[in-house]
This record gives structure tokens, sequence and C-alpha cells, in this order.
């Protein structure tokens, strides 16, 4: 875990506070492309604070995009086309902002949401390892992304566990891992995220290509195209109006 932290960057990794990324993501349903796609902007604050804006075509509904959890590309935008979407996280609650104003995300999509960022590399990384009564195990190497990869599986004392598969030349985290019960049908879910083209942007080694699954099924992509760490973001950013009504 210390030559992970050490690869991502080391102290550059554990101590930035923000992070702003632009590129294009793809939604996918049985690993084909749904949709043409979104371009977007995010900006990130640790740990809690998250803005997603998106440039979205007419035909797309912000629904779609939601239950996806990441935005779906799109051709250039014309130099007047503005955000059509802001996806908006500050500490545990979720918020859409529109043309048409403010609401609360629906519920089950904030909850998906709180349960990726709390195992997301830089909490697991950042947070978790420190923590009282966790609990590490090897599980030797396996395949992943192609890459022969240290298996670790982290376990915190809330008794959720994290398995990171870490390139076994660079060290690199090339997949992350959880399971999660769902409360409704009790069924067991895995998510696991993929990442490839690491570029090294001021000190921190950042993966340009990311891949989610669900279940086994590829269900987004995403594709940086630029990202920034330590910049100045007001706090207006995070800041949500009051919303005009309810989204459910």
């Amino acid at each position: 875990m210390e030559q992970a932290i050490a690869a991502l960057g080391g102290p550059a990794f554990t101590a930035y506070t923000t992070r702003s990324e632009e590129g294009r993501t793809y939604s996918l349903y049985h690993s084909q492309t749904r949709g043409p796609g979104v371009l977007y902007k995010r900006y990130y604050r640790y740990a809690d604070k998250d803005r997603l804006e998106i440039v979205m075509e007419r035909n797309i509904s912000s629904t779609d995009l939601i239950i996806s959890q990441a935005p779906i590309p799109l051709p250039e935008p014309k130099a007047n086309h503005k955000t059509d979407l802001v996806i908006l996280h500050t500490g545990d609650q979720g918020y859409e902002v529109s043309y048409k104003g403010t609401v609360r995300e629906e519920a089950k999509t904030t909850e998906d949401y709180l349960r990726r960022r709390g195992r997301s590399l830089e909490w697991v990384l950042r947070q978790w390892i420190h923590e009282p009564g966790v609990a590490f195990f090897y599980d030797g190497t396996a395949l992943a992304n192609s890459n022969l990869a240290e298996q670790v599986t982290i376990t915190n004392s809330r008794n959720e566990s994290v398995t990171l598969f870490l390139d076994a030349t660079t060290h690199l985290p090339v997949k992350k891992a959880f399971t999660w019960r769902d409360r409704t049908d009790k069924e067991r879910n895995i998510e696991e995220e993929v990442y490839d083209n690491y570029k090294p942007v001021q000190g921190i080694m950042t993966p340009y290509t990311l891949s989610r699954f669900y279940n086994g099924d590829l269900v987004s992509q995403r594709f940086l195209s630029k990202v920034n760490y330590n910049n100045e973001l007001p706090e207006s950013l995070f800041q949500a109006e009051e919303p005009s009504s309810s989204k459910r």
C-alpha cells in the first residue's frame, strides 16, 4: 500500500485539496454506447464536495445520465453553448440545477453516489488506511486490465471492503472493486473501476481513462482531456440554492 501511494505521487496525492477536470464520457448498456454522450467539467474539493457540469444533447434526459452515474461524446460545443445541467453533491446532499431551477436529487441516486464516493481511491488511501480497526488482506496475484497485479483487500471497522489491484511493476492501481447488497431485493452487486492511460500532473499520477463496470457489464467510460490540482475553487461552486420543488 505504501508503494501504491508513493507511485501515485506520495505527499502530492495525499495532500491535494482540489481537482478540476474536463473531458467526455460515454454511457453504455450491455457494453454498447447509449446515446451520443456529453462533454463535461468536474470540480472536486476533498473530501465531500463535487460539482459536475454537463453540456447535453437535447434528446438525452437527465434521468438517463444520472442512472449511469457518469455523463455520456458530443461534437465540440459552439462558443456560446452553455452548461445544460449541474449535478452537485455537498456533504450527504445531492442536487440537480438546470434552467428550471434547483431540485433535490432522487434519494436512491444520492445513496448510490455516496456509496461510490466512500469507496473512492481518495477515501480509501487517504482515510480508511489510517482508521482504527482497519485490516489488510493480501490476496495474491491476479490479472487486471491485462496487467499482472498484486491484489489487496482493505476492510474498515464498519465492515466495508474494497479490493485494489496494483500493477506488479509500477504499483499503480489498475482496478478497484467492491460489493454491496441491495436492501430491496437482497441481491449482491459488484462494482469495479478500471484505471488506464496514467499521466503525471503536478506530481500526481492521474488516470486519463476510467471505465466502470456494474455486475460485470461495462456501464460507462470517461476520457479526460485536462486535469488540474490545487487550483482556487470558490465556495459558491459547491453551494446550491434552496430547491424550488421536490424531485419526486
